[in-house]
């Protein structure tokens, strides 16, 4: 993550858990997926795309007409396990959108651009 990031330590214990097969503590799970959210309205601010973690964040992002009613035109949902893959580059975007680890709907859900997060 960037430099100015102070929350990688839950990232990395989370990662570390999956790489042993282990399912990451529940607070450092939580922890590490709020991270990675904030990390992305950092690097890609706006509130065009809804990215959806249930159960244990969601974030508005990405430039663009901002939605502020009802169900929003661009939405992306996963499971807390394949966001922590994904915003890490352990799983490609694509990927995980073809292989339905990734719901994206609408025109602007493409984060690939983004991704990963870290060491960038």
């Amino acid at each position: 993550m960037s430099p100015a990031h102070n929350n990688s330590q839950p990232v990395a214990a989370a990662l570390d858990a999956l790489d042993r097969g282990v399912e990451p503590d529940r607070t450092v799970l939580r922890d590490a997926v709020r991270a990675l959210l904030t990390e992305l309205s950092r690097q890609a601010p706006g509130r065009s795309v809804e990215v959806r973690i249930p159960p244990f964040g969601a974030i508005q992002c990405v430039a663009g007409p901002r939605h502020t009613r009802g169900t929003p035109p661009n939405v992306v949902e996963t499971d807390p396990a394949t966001w922590l893959l994904v915003a890490t580059g352990r799983v490609q975007w694509n990927d995980a959108v073809h292989d339905g680890r990734i719901r994206a709907s609408g025109v602007r859900t493409d984060l690939s651009e983004y991704l990963p997060l870290v060491g960038r």
